[in-house]
C-alpha cells in the first residue's frame, strides 16, 4: 500500500506505552499528528520529542492529538521519556506506538513492505522511519513530510502547516510563509462574486491571484 494525501489512514489497533489504541477511534473528531523516528535513545529524536512536548498547549488549542511511533518496545519508550523530559523541559504526555513488528511502519509506507530489521540493528537500519503525517477529522492524510536522520524536524513549521490546513478547510488557500492573521487566497475555482458573498472584500492582485481577510 502506498499512502497518499487524501487517503484514509489504515484503521489499525496498535500497542503504545499507554496501552492499546485504535487509530480511527483515537483520531475521533479531532485533527491528529503522527510522527515517527528510527530508534529510542537517539540524539536528534530526543530533542524533537521534547519540542513536541513543549507544544502541548498549542496542540490542544487546535483540537489536535499527537502520537509518536518507533520500532522499539514499550519499556524502552517509558524509559526514554525520562530523557526527553530532562532535555526538553516538558514531560511527553502523548503515547508512543511500539511498532516492533513494523506493522504501522509498513501500513503508512515508511518502509518497503519487504524490509526486515536485522538483529542488533542501529538507528541507520531504520533510518527511513522518519515521517510526519497530519490527519484530518475525516481520518484522511492532509500532509506528509519525511526527513533524513541528520536534520531535526521544525515543529514550528509543522504547527504552521496545521494552521494552514485548518484554515484551508474553510474554503481558502494560504500563500507562502503564511501566518495566522494574514490574508488568504481565493481558490481559482471560486468566482470573485461568490468570494465576495462568502468572505467579503476581494483584493485582485493578478487575475488568478486574489486575496481576502482570513475567515474566522
Amino acid at each position: 500500500m502506498v499512502l497518499r494525501i487524501n487517503d484514509t489512514i489504515p484503521d489499525l489497533t496498535v500497542t503504545t506505552d499507554q496501552g492499546k489504541l485504535n487509530l480511527h477511534n483515537w483520531v475521533g473528531d479531532s485533527w491528529a499528528i503522527i510522527f515517527s523516528h528510527p530508534k529510542d535513545f537517539t540524539p536528534v529524536c530526543t530533542t524533537e520529542f521534547g519540542a513536541v512536548a513543549r507544544l502541548a498547549k498549542e496542540w490542544e488549542a487546535r483540537n489536535t492529538k499527537v502520537l509518536g511511533i518507533s520500532v522499539d518496545g514499550v519499556e524502552d519508550h517509558k524509559k526514554w521519556k525520562g530523557d526527553i523530559e530532562a532535555v526538553g523541559g516538558a514531560r511527553p504526555e502523548f503515547a508512543i506506538v511500539a511498532d516492533d513488528d513494523l506493522e504501522m511502519a509498513k501500513a503508512f509506507d515508511m518502509l518497503p513492505a519487504e524490509y526486515v530489521m536485522p538483529d542488533g540493528r542501529t538507528p541507520a537500519d531504520s533510518a527511513t522511519v522518519r515521517s510526519v503525517f497530519i490527519i484530518g477529522p475525516d481520518k484522511q492524510v492532509k500532509l506528509m513530510m519525511t526527513y533524513p536522520m541528520s536534520v531535526g524536524r521544525n515543529f514550528s513549521e509543522i504547527l504552521r502547516a496545521l494552521d494552514g490546513l485548518q484554515m484551508s478547510a474553510k474554503g481558502v488557500a494560504t500563500p507562502a510563509d503564511w501566518q495566522v492573521g494574514q490574508d488568504v487566497i481565493v481558490p481559482p475555482a471560486v468566482s470573485t462574486e461568490d468570494a465576495q458573498t462568502k468572505f467579503g472584500v476581494v483584493n485582485t492582485i493578478l487575475p488568478y491571484l486574489r486575496t481576502v481577510h482570513a475567515p474566522r
